[in-house]
This record gives structure tokens, sequence and C-alpha cells, in this order.
């Protein structure tokens, strides 16, 4: 199994974790219990209090429930503002993350080069990554605001425990940190460390000379009139000596 291929199906595997995580941030919203506080009384009968980040719940023994949005947004609480900002933020950086990874996977093959993939799934990824810490942010201050409220003897009001939006929405942020990362590890190692030869201005590489169809034709009639000459040489002085021959025997 060469590299690309365990890198191929590591992606698979961490877009499987990225999209899970998305979904998990994404049920949080309708999720009803962030908070819940259970107050019994002197009858038997009791009531359970919880809300989210958008409404108010109470329901008793009986199972009956009522829901009640809260009525202004302006009379909230900066910090309830901030933990809505932040984890809508996260919900759009992770939809355009999948996107980007379903673009720039070796896998999908919708891309370009592979420098160009590499580049798209590195964005990708940090879309994960950057998502992924906006939820845990906003997940894990809400928590601490209910737990510091929780322990604080000077708080007169109706205490709440941390319920289980919260939770499922820590398990969610950490599925998107953690496909993120690896996303931006992988593709990022791909994508910038791939660098192109550059060759020096003043260096010229070496050249072959290769003769071309006029140069052989040059050379072949060179090569007959060589041959021609040295015929021709031949010839005079065969003729010089068959003539020194014959005046030797006259002389003689």
């Amino acid at each position: 199994m060469g590299y690309r291929t365990v890198v191929m199906y590591t992606e698979i595997g961490c877009f499987v974790v990225c999209v899970a995580g998305w979904i998990l941030v994404c049920s949080t919203q309708p999720t009803e219990i962030w908070t819940w506080s259970e107050v019994s009384s002197i009858v038997i009968t009791s009531g359970n209090y919880y809300s989210n980040l958008w409404k108010d719940c109470v329901s008793d023994s009986t199972g009956a429930s009522d829901c009640k949005e809260i009525p202004s947004l302006m009379a909230l609480n900066w910090d309830i503002h901030m933990c809505r900002a932040l984890i809508i933020i996260s919900i759009i950086l992770a939809f355009f993350g999948s996107i980007l990874v379903l673009v720039g996977m070796k896998c999908t093959k919708i891309g370009g080069s592979e420098i160009t993939n590499a580049k798209v799934t590195f964005a990708g990824g940090m879309n994960y990554l950057i998502g992924g810490m906006c939820a845990m942010v906003a997940f894990s201050y809400y928590a601490n605001k209910i737990r510091s409220e929780f322990h604080d003897p000077y708080y007169n009001q109706q205490k709440f425990e941390i319920g289980v939006g919260v939770f499922i929405g820590w398990g969610g942020s950490t599925l998107l940190v953690s496909g993120g990362l690896i996303y931006s590890v992988l593709a990022g190692r791909e994508a910038f460390n791939s660098k192109p030869e550059k060759y020096s201005t003043t260096r010229y590489p070496d050249y072959t000379f290769v003769p071309s169809r006029r140069s052989y034709a040059s050379s072949a009639r060179t090569e007959i009139t060589g041959t021609r000459k040295s015929r021709g040489s031949s010839r005079s002085s065969i003729s010089a000596i068959s003539s020194t021959t014959k005046q030797t025997p006259s002389n003689a």
C-alpha cells in the first residue's frame, strides 16, 4: 500500500468524523436540555426546569411540559449572544469545509493537479478546525458559567446543572477539531512542502550537437570528393611508375 493510498483512506475517515461532528453540533440547537434543575415540593410532585440558548421550559411529574421562547433578545446577557454567534459560525464553517474537502480529496478527482487539490483540502481542514474551536469555546464557556453559579454560595437564584446538550456539543466539537487538524497536517505537508525546481539565470544547461540532414549530405560529399582525390593521386602515381619502368629498359 503506497503513501497516496494511505492518505486517501485517512482523508475518507476524517471526512466521516468531521461530518459526524458537524451533525452533533447542529443537533444541539433543537436540544432543549442544556441546563436542568429538579425542584421537589412537600406534596409528591416535582417540577423540572430546563433551558437552552433559545427558550426556557418546565415540566411536572405528570409529563406535561411547557416551553416559552425568550421574549427579548436585547434583554439577554452578552454571553448568551456570544455563545449563539460562535455556534452558528461553527456550523457555517463546517458546512463550507465539507464542500472544500469533497472537492480536494484524492478519491473524488474533481479538482486540478495534486498540489491544487492539497491546497483546497487544507482550506477545508482549516474551516473544520476553526469551526470546532468556536463550538468548543461556546460550550465550554456555557458549562463553566453553570458550574460557577452552582458552586457560588452567594448566588441566591435557582441553580442549574449541565444538561445533555452541552455534552453532545463537546463531543461534536472534539470530532471537528481532531478531523480538521489531521486534514491540515496531511494536506499542508503536501501543498506547501513541494517546491518547484528553480534554475539559475546565469547557468545554462549543456547542449549536444545533433547533425541535420544537410550536415549529413555535406559530410557525404566531402567523403566522396576525398575518395575521388585519393583515386586520382593513386592513378597519377601508377602512371609515373609505369613511365619510369618504360624509360629504364630503353636507357639500358
